[in-house]
């Protein structure tokens, strides 16, 4: 996306595009996958780490991301396909592979409907499978 793109999504969003935040939007749609906060820091070692954060608290509080933990405590951040909110109704599965630390969102595997008991109220959830990548798997025996 072109730098008046990113621009004009951010204003849809009610974010004032400002020149970090748009470097952040870059780092996010270049990387293709979602991305920790230290991840970030790496990718936007120019920018110092508490921008980096207060860039993204910016951004999931006006849906410009979504956020999910990916099982080792690490928060994890993908872009929201959405205009409006984040779409929770557009729930997927994610995979985080433990050799090379990068996790996927699977977008095509939809959880099921999950059957709370009365009086419960679900806001968003997160499934994140844990185990070893595609690339990552080739010639690796499976471990119990």
């Amino acid at each position: 996306m072109s730098t008046s793109e990113l621009e004009e999504k951010l204003e849809r969003k009610g974010v004032k595009p400002t020149s970090n935040r748009i470097l952040v939007l870059k780092a996010l749609e270049k990387t293709g996958h979602p991305v920790s906060l230290s991840d970030l820091e790496e990718i936007l070692y120019t920018m110092d780490k508490s921008s980096i954060f207060r860039v993204m608290c910016l951004f999931h509080e006006h849906d410009v991301v979504d956020s999910f933990e990916d099982g080792r405590g690490m928060v994890n951040y993908e872009l929201c396909g959405s205009e409006g909110k984040c779409d929770h109704s557009d729930a997927h599965l994610h995979f985080y592979c433990r050799n090379c630390h990068l996790s996927y969102c699977l977008r095509d595997i939809k959880p099921s409907d999950v059957c709370l008991p009365e009086g419960f109220v679900a806001e968003s959830y997160s499934l994140v499978v844990n185990g070893l990548c595609s690339k990552c798997s080739k010639g690796k025996p499976a471990e119990d």
